[in-house]
């Protein structure tokens, strides 16, 4: 069992995505004490964005690479790699700005790749090679963008990311939302609760069973 898990919320210990996340973990390691788990934490050690050279490089157009671009190459594909062989991904994210941080969709960038997580068929269809893997996000939201809220048309983090796995083949998707945590303490508390009750809900079986 390997299990990647992902902090990127830049709020450090205040951050409720990182409390989330950890509030998953804690039960995924009671279930699975043997997981062999990799952690990233995208705001202390965020991943470049992609740049033109990086991009030449990857498709041939470049054969002389400078230092810097070489070590962004071998950075992607160890990130491809950790993601690709991992079973279980949990994605911790705030809500910035209506979505995903630029962190997480740096990543992103570096993992949803033509021919290593997804294709396209002879005839051009869509085929998503990631299919067996569990996803489960942290998502904190700072206001009310469930659904049944004004807010919720607007809500393109945890829309977002539902369609960019789903992209690549990932049908086993839970949430673990907070929402409205920094209105104030008590629907910061009652966040918490809800989260904990969504958080006991979850079940975890060996994905390759």
């Amino acid at each position: 069992m390997k299990v990647l898990y992902i902090d990127s919320s830049v709020q450090g210990n205040n951050s409720f995505s990182r409390q989330i996340s950890s509030l998953v973990m804690e039960k995924l390691s009671a279930a699975y004490p043997d997981a062999d788990v990799t952690y990233r934490d995208f705001a202390k050690d965020p991943v470049p964005h992609l740049t033109e050279a990086h991009i030449m490089a990857v498709q041939g157009m470049n054969a002389e690479h400078e230092p810097a671009i070489k070590a962004d190459l071998a950075l992607g594909g160890v990130l491809l790699e950790e993601f690709i062989e991992s079973d279980i991904i949990v994605l911790g994210t705030a809500f910035y700005n209506l979505t995903v941080s630029s962190a997480i969709r740096s990543w992103l960038d570096r993992v949803i790749i033509v021919e290593k997580t997804f294709r396209y068929s002879a005839e051009g269809e869509l085929q998503g090679l990631m299919g067996g893997k569990r996803v489960i996000l942290c998502i904190s939201r700072g206001g009310m963008y469930a659904e049944g809220h004004p807010g919720a048309a607007i809500e393109h983090c945890e829309s977002y990311l539902r369609a960019i796995f789903s992209f690549i083949g990932v049908t086993d998707i839970d949430v673990v939302v907070a929402d409205g945590v920094t209105i104030g303490p008590d629907h910061r508390q009652q966040a918490l609760e809800h989260v904990r009750e969504q958080i006991e809900a979850l079940s975890f079986r060996d994905p390759k069973s």
